[in-house]
């Protein structure tokens, strides 16, 4: 088996084991790593092993060797997510907000619920025309303790959420409470799903496009650091 042979072998081993891959183009040298965020985000409880999920403690050490590493240029996160364990969702967030390289997220089937913070949390969003975006109060599985402190917890969970995501995209945190409350969509439960544009009108997500305006853009945000830094480096001279 020869080295191309042996490359794409590994290739496509890692993306059955961990669905993450690094692009690179043959007429440049920056790469973009591939993620994604598929099925449900599992927490601290592992879930039946005929759920698909995406497990926060193979992703969280993968975004630190992204951030760490001097071939990968940028990332570029799929999603087609039913949302998933509150924390773990918040932990990812919160670690693809905090990259200094540049990011894109592309929502394709949905990203709903703890999967709405992950999709704003890149520096450009997009959404297929088809996409979907379920917005809801938090929930809990489980016994809950009838105590004013139980919703005083909720509360702060709540504004964890919505703080975050309306630090990352265009929506107010008035107008993100109002769809989360929303009594007239869901016909058992609060909230609003919204599709495609809807997401973009609302300015939860940046642009409606698909994995070609989101591949563009995210070579497109590398190149513009490379060169920005470039120019740093010739004043540091100078």
């Amino acid at each position: 088996m020869g080295k191309k042979e042996e490359q794409e072998k590994h290739r496509d081993e890692r993306v059955e084991e961990t669905g993450q891959m690094t692009l690179e183009r043959r007429d440049s040298e920056s790469a973009i790593h591939l993620l994604t965020i598929i099925g449900e985000i599992e927490g601290h409880d592992n879930l039946s092993s005929s759920s698909k999920t995406t497990k926060y403690e193979h992703i969280l050490p993968q975004l630190a060797a992204i951030e760490d590493s001097s071939h990968i240029d940028g990332l570029l996160v799929l999603l087609n997510t039913m949302g998933g364990d509150v924390e773990a969702g918040l932990a990812i967030a919160e670690m693809i907000a905090s990259l200094s390289k540049p990011t894109v997220s592309l929502v394709l089937g949905g990203s709903h619920s703890i999967g709405v913070p992950i999709a704003v949390s890149t520096d450009y969003s997009f959404i297929v025309p088809t996409g979907t975006m379920v917005i809801h109060p938090v929930r809990m599985n489980g016994t809950v303790i009838g105590a004013p402190q139980t919703f005083d917890y909720f509360k702060q969970i709540q504004d964890r959420i919505t703080g975050f995501v309306c630090s990352h995209c265009n929506v107010t945190q008035r107008r993100m409470e109002d769809l989360m409350m929303n009594q007239g969509m869901l016909t058992k439960d609060l909230g609003t799903i919204l599709v495609g544009r809807e997401a973009v009108k609302e300015g939860i997500i940046s642009e409606v496009g698909g994995i070609q305006e989101a591949i563009r853009k995210v070579h497109e945000l590398a190149e513009r650091k490379k060169k920005k830094n470039s120019n740093s480096d010739k004043r540091k001279i100078k």
